[in-house]
């Protein structure tokens, strides 16, 4: 059976051994097949060249980098892990949530005249500042953490790139991996607040969430102008968060022993780097890369996918659903 070379990449081989040595979560392979059998069938869009979206940054490529590259930087925690409310915001005439909400408050802030997108203001933002940029229902989780995280990236472009972050994606390969000069393989190393690796049985697990997603954002946004394409997407994997797992496992995909569903259901949150917290994240890269190569084996040669269609696909449905559908697994963490 053809498989995707994501396989033979550092994220899915450094899942493989905690796959083989879970005791909370398992992957179901006939489950695999059995949706596979359906899903292959379904439309699996590719970019379709649009700079254009709801939070219009304009034309520019090296404007569209900055603010890909900041928004990826900050993408995480939007629910307080208190009550379990989500962070909202209202903007131009809708409410937007989550992701959604934190993009929107940048958006706002660049076209008011506050340089969001400049290295020198990201290193001496205060939590105080990001509070006032994400206005919203409730204060948006962990803002201490995230202006410290601006502060380090700021520090880093200012000294390296001229405070820009298009100066670094310009500096690299256009390629997650190009023997040590592809975007991804720079990303983690230059800005550890990408490096999202965690401890399994004293084995480092490469997840590498935020770091992919910004590569595969920015492809589909500037891929059919010509400014930047990454030319190998089917080295990436899922990008291991919150939504997918709850998809897999509606989909009987992935199973959890009874003791870690209930902790879900109760909202009780599961701590970084926990076994259950690395197996559940371990699983959903290696379930959709599983379901990737049984798409494509049903699939004509010419309408192969790559993981991060199917990851859009299962989190758009699911995202959507969220949180009528079934809780998620909760954890306090930078990564997602």
């Amino acid at each position: 059976m053809p498989r995707i070379s994501a396989w033979e990449k550092p994220v899915l081989r450094s899942v493989i051994p905690v796959v083989e040595a879970s005791g909370h979560v398992r992957t179901s392979e006939a489950a695999v097949d059995r949706v596979a059998r359906w899903m292959a069938y379904e439309e699996f869009t590719m970019p379709d060249g649009s700079v254009e979206g709801p939070f219009d940054f304009g034309s520019d490529p090296d404007t569209i980098i900055d603010a890909s590259m900041l928004t990826s930087s900050v993408n995480f925690a939007y629910t307080d892990f208190e009550s379990g409310k989500r962070f909202e915001t209202d903007y131009q005439g809708r409410r937007w949530a989550d992701a959604e909400a934190m993009f929107a408050g940048i958006h706002n802030a660049a076209h008011s005249g506050t340089p969001v997108l400049d290295g020198g203001f990201l290193a001496t933002v205060t939590a105080d500042d990001l509070a006032s940029i994400f206005r919203g229902n409730m204060e948006m989780p962990m803002l201490e953490e995230r202006a410290q995280i601006l502060n380090e990236i700021g520090a880093v472009l200012v000294e390296r790139y001229d405070g820009r972050f298009h100066n670094f994606v310009r500096s690299c390969e256009p390629a997650n991996y190009a023997d040590g000069n592809g975007l991804l393989e720079r990303l983690v190393q230059e800005f550890p607040r990408f490096a999202d690796v965690s401890d399994y049985n004293g084995q480092p697990v490469r997840f590498y969430k935020l770091g992919q997603l910004c590569l595969w954002s920015l492809h589909v946004s500037l891929c059919a102008t010509g400014a930047l394409a990454i030319r190998d997407l089917a080295d990436m994997t899922a990008f291991a968060d919150y939504i997918l797992p709850v998809a897999l496992q509606m989909m009987g995909v992935l199973e959890y022993t009874a003791e870690l569903d209930d902790q879900i259901t109760r909202g009780i949150l599961l701590e970084r780097d926990s076994d259950e917290e690395v197996e559940i994240r371990s699983h959903t890269i290696y379930a959709t890369a599983l379901l990737t190569d049984a798409i494509n084996l049903i699939r004509p040669a010419d309408r192969q996918i790559v993981i991060p269609q199917l990851d859009y696909r299962l989190w758009s449905t699911y995202h959507k659903a969220f949180p009528t559908l079934r809780p998620h697994h909760l954890t306090r963490t930078i990564m997602y």
